[in-house]
């Protein structure tokens, strides 16, 4: 864990000079049309609601997950035995970096090389919350990703409402009208902040995720953050379920158990508007 908090704290006194930077060494780049079981886009919230140490957490669960053997056999057990992964960090609606590129993965040793290159990349955070501009993001990235993926997959974590951009629901219903699926990862670990919100886990049910098969794993331990983003990881890659739709997506049909609406609230309160 101290190798990953080093390398926040320089970035966090080095990484103001802008969002550029060198482009990863090993990259298994896309070839055109290029056939995968799953087009996975990872949109990690680095805003300042999360501490030095949940950074350094979050970003060390993708890249044990991308190492571990559980996640290696998923890929290996899909019908064509490729994923094509991009992970970018957000926060408010103008801070949004693409960390990893479009990067295909069908072997143990891509998939690990992708966790190394995570590992050496820069973290850096930013203000406010704006998960409909993560998933506007995301969904344009998979509109320009060179694949045939028999589905799309939008993988979002984050330990607030949105506060910043257009409503949640907006985002996420023109996403799911795209046949675009979106899973959530709320990290609920309490700080006392004005900006803390109670059921974070049924908002993002609620506001948040949509699509056959659509699930939250909540993280409310530091000691989760592994093993939570191994298990969902595992999940997208896996074949989807087959039959009914998901329960979430009848949730979402009656009227929500959480304002969609409640950061924007939130953030207007607090602004005095």
């Amino acid at each position: 864990m101290r190798r990953w908090l080093l390398a926040l704290l320089s970035v966090l006194f080095a990484g103001l000079s802008g969002l550029g930077g060198d482009a990863p060494r090993a990259q298994a780049a896309p070839e055109p049309s290029e056939e995968v079981d799953v087009a996975l886009v990872l949109a990690v919230d680095v805003s300042y609601s999360m501490d030095i140490d949940e950074l350094a957490l979050q970003r060390n669960g993708y890249i044990e997950a991308f190492r571990s053997k559980e996640l290696h056999d998923a890929i290996a057990k899909g019908a064509i035995g490729k994923i094509a992964v991009t992970y970018f960090e957000w926060a408010g609606g103008h801070f949004q970096h693409v960390v990893k590129p479009w990067t295909v993965i069908d072997t143990p040793q891509s998939a690990i090389a992708f966790a190394e290159e995570l590992g050496e990349a820069p973290t850096r955070r930013g203000r406010r919350t704006s998960i409909s501009g993560a998933i506007d993001l995301s969904v344009s990235l998979l509109e320009q990703a060179k694949v045939v993926p028999m589905r799309k997959v939008i993988d979002i974590s984050g330990d607030g409402a949105n506060n910043d951009g257009r409503p949640v629901e907006t985002a996420r219903d023109e996403a799911r009208d795209k046949g675009i699926s979106i899973n959530g990862l709320p990290v609920m670990l309490k700080q006392a902040s004005y900006f803390d919100t109670d059921n974070l886990d049924l908002y993002y049910e609620d506001c948040v995720i949509t699509g056959v098969g659509a699930f939250v794993i909540p993280i409310r331990e530091r000691s989760q953050f592994v093993d939570a983003t191994r298990t969902k990881l595992v999940r997208e890659i896996a074949e989807a379920p087959q039959g009914p739709e998901a329960l979430v997506q009848k949730a979402q049909a009656r009227q929500p158990r959480v304002s969609c609406l409640q950061g924007e609230r939130q953030w207007r309160d607090r602004m005095g508007n």
